[in-house]
């Protein structure tokens, strides 16, 4: 996309193109850990990044079987937002879940 930017030289008026570049995205990466409960991810899942119970279970499931698990693509504003009301949740809730961003 690209946006014009007028300029006027005496009487003669001149357009310059600006290229608009896509933002960077990020992942949003949720973490496996031996204490916090099955039901308390899908919570987050459905609550934070607003998942449908059935994809909230399968990306638990993953997280849980492999490790970490992509909770959704976003922004790096809006990733950092999510994953810091994860930590907070899960702090509030005494559960040690981690959240992490990286670039898609």
């Amino acid at each position: 996309m690209a946006k014009s930017n007028e300029k006027t030289e005496g009487d003669t008026l001149t357009l310059e193109n600006t290229k608009i570049s896509k933002p960077s995205l990020y992942k949003v990466l949720l973490h496996n850990d031996d204490y916090t409960p099955m039901d308390f991810v899908v919570m987050i899942l459905e609550t934070i990044f607003h998942k449908k119970q059935e994809d909230a279970v399968s990306i638990m499931l993953n997280v849980h079987q492999k490790g970490r698990g992509i909770c959704g693509v976003y922004t790096y504003e809006v990733a950092e937002s999510k994953s810091q009301q994860v930590v907070e949740s899960a702090k509030q809730n005494d559960y040690p879940l981690q959240c992490s961003m990286e670039p898609e």
